[in-house]
């Protein structure tokens, strides 16, 4: 983390775009090898400038899509107040999301749309909250409103942890009442844990609405991974019917983590 902010802090005022995102890049690869993560990334169906819709277990999940491919995120404008992790998610093009407000809802999606147009990923994690990565909860379908408007690419990723004989593991779980602390305590017991990343592409969506298309990125992730679909119909956040819900990244989870940050 410090040698995020020290690199945030000086070679990202001088360098481009590119260089911004390989240095992304090479940073979240170290984070998750400090914390003993070995990354098997297929990205077969990775195209510029698509939304990256991912599951969402635990506070690692962005340093695995950032390693694989260096994204902007959306998260709970809360997160920009944060120490230090606040700032390098706003220094990393994270999104911020304010609750309620009709007319901020629309000037995220024009936001992401602007990003998106760009050429750049943006990932989100439409089921609003972590898991434990045994099941797969309700896709808040507001979230992929941007890239249909755009007419951009809607790309799922399922993302799943693997002990080294091959069960899947709980260890990276984030979620209930389970501390940032205890979810890292428990990576590092572990000698290593394999996080995969799989892209899976979606049939045709010209025309489609956004609750079809949020439907069938659900079912095509819980095919990737191997994961069940839950359901968790959630109370829905005031800003939700304005285009995006109120917080999206980790959202539902009460702990104060790095899983906001990008």
């Amino acid at each position: 983390m410090l040698a995020g902010a020290l690199v945030a802090l000086s070679v990202f005022r001088i360098c481009g775009d590119r260089r911004r995102l390989l240095l992304k890049q090479s940073w979240s690869a170290a984070v998750l090898d400090a914390l003993g993560v070995e990354l098997e990334a297929d990205l077969t169906h990775l195209a510029p400038g698509v939304l990256l819709v991912a599951n969402h277990v635990s506070w690692i999940d962005i340093f695995v899509i950032n390693a694989a491919v260096p994204s902007a995120f959306a998260s709970k404008e809360e997160v920009r107040r944060w120490p230090v992790i606040g700032w390098l998610a706003w220094k990393n093009d994270t999104v911020f999301l304010r609750r309620g407000s009709r007319g901020h809802a629309r000037i995220v999606n024009e936001e992401i749309a602007g990003i998106l147009a760009q050429g750049k990923v943006v990932a989100v994690f439409p089921e609003g909250t972590t898991t434990d990565g045994r099941s797969l909860l309700h896709f808040h379908a507001a979230l992929l409103q941007p890239a249909l408007v755009a007419g951009r690419p809607v790309l799922p990723a399922a993302i799943s942890y693997w002990e080294l004989n091959g069960t899947r593991s709980l260890a990276p779980r984030y979620d209930g009442d389970i501390s940032l602390g205890q979810c890292t305590t428990a990576i590092l017991k572990r000698r290593r844990i394999i996080a995969r990343l799989v892209t899976t592409p979606l049939r045709g969506l010209q025309g489609e609405e956004r609750k079809q298309v949020a439907a069938e990125a659900r079912e095509a992730i819980a095919l990737a991974a191997g994961l069940p679909l839950a359901s968790n119909p959630p109370e829905i956040p005031d800003g939700l019917r304005a285009g995006l819900p109120s917080g999206v990244l980790p959202t539902g989870n009460p702990n104060r983590a790095p899983a906001d940050s990008a």
